[in-house]
């Protein structure tokens, strides 16, 4: 099991964060634009900005997409702040169980550990894990059973209204957990946008997401994601990145802080869908990160 100690770095927050209009993004706007056309047949999106609330640069940045674990975030968020409010205690063991009911009919439905990319959480069913180590397998794992344990804990409509209240208001909606495949057909999924994930971000590293312990806590928590093929991909070997990935067929995102613990820490958010292969559509990714860093 992770220890706590592990979840506590010494991260500096506080930074004020302007809420005045992207920047049209000048020349690197069109450069960007323009690596994105050559990628025929597929959509991407893309937002940065300073932690501080400095240069921003938004394209597409309101544009839809199914959220696949990007959304993993936002239960992280909601999590941290019941724990802050007394409501939620991260140390308490939860029983893990594989069987969940639908949003629309209460139907139940359980996870295959084949299609999760933390399938050694499926050998604890029946035990309990701490909610400290469910929060820490959805992030750096992608689990989806700790997700799902953790929405069931928290429920989707708490979660809808925390991120709400951070500003999170462009099209971001998590309405339930992962592979509810009857609300899949009934059109009922988990979206998101650059733009709403941009804000989350900024609000974990500024202090603002949560208590600035907690929120210190999630910021080391991203900080060990195991999946590096995008963002960090794009930057100098050796870089601190804290982020949280999420991919499914035809759909591969990243959302980072970039340098959380250094002097000057920035977000930026890559979402694509629409790409044959993920190598692919992380090799894209990479590319625009690598683009944007070289300009600022």
């Amino acid at each position: 099991m992770l220890r706590p100690a592990e979840f506590v770095l010494a991260v500096p927050l506080g930074l004020l964060v302007s809420c005045r209009t992207p920047a049209p993004c000048d020349g690197l706007g069109d450069a960007l634009r323009s690596a994105i056309a050559t990628h025929s047949g597929a959509t991407i999106a893309l937002a940065w900005a300073d932690l501080s609330g400095g240069t921003a640069c938004e394209i597409d940045a309101t544009t839809v997409f199914h959220a696949a674990s990007t959304m993993k975030l936002a239960v992280m968020i909601e999590a941290f702040r019941r724990a802050d409010a007394h409501d939620l205690d991260l140390d308490a063991p939860l029983l893990v169980r594989n069987e969940f009911a639908s949003i629309v009919d209460g139907s139940a439905y359980s996870l295959e550990p084949g299609d999760d990319s933390d399938p050694g959480l499926f050998t604890s069913v029946g035990s309990a894990i701490p909610v400290r180590e469910l929060i820490a397998r959805m992030i750096r794992r992608s689990s989806n059973l700790a997700t799902n344990l953790l929405i069931e804990r928290l429920g989707p409509t708490r979660v809808q209204a925390t991120i709400e209240a951070l500003g999170a208001v462009h099209g971001m909606k998590v309405l339930r957990g992962v592979e509810d495949g009857t609300a899949f057909r009934a059109g009922l999924n988990n979206v998101v946008t650059a733009k709403d994930l941009l804000v989350l971000l900024r609000a974990i590293g500024t202090g603002r997401a949560a208590s600035q312990s907690s929120c210190r806590a999630m910021l080391g928590i991203l900080a060990g994601q195991e999946f590096r093929d995008m963002i960090p991909a794009g930057l100098p070997p050796g870089t601190a990145v804290a982020h949280k990935t999420g991919s499914i067929t035809g759909i591969a995102h990243d959302a980072a802080i970039v340098d959380p613990f250094g002097p000057r820490p920035w977000v930026i958010v890559v979402l694509t869908r629409g790409f044959l292969d993920e190598a692919a559509a992380a090799a894209a990714g990479a590319e625009l990160v690598r683009m944007v860093h070289a300009a600022r």
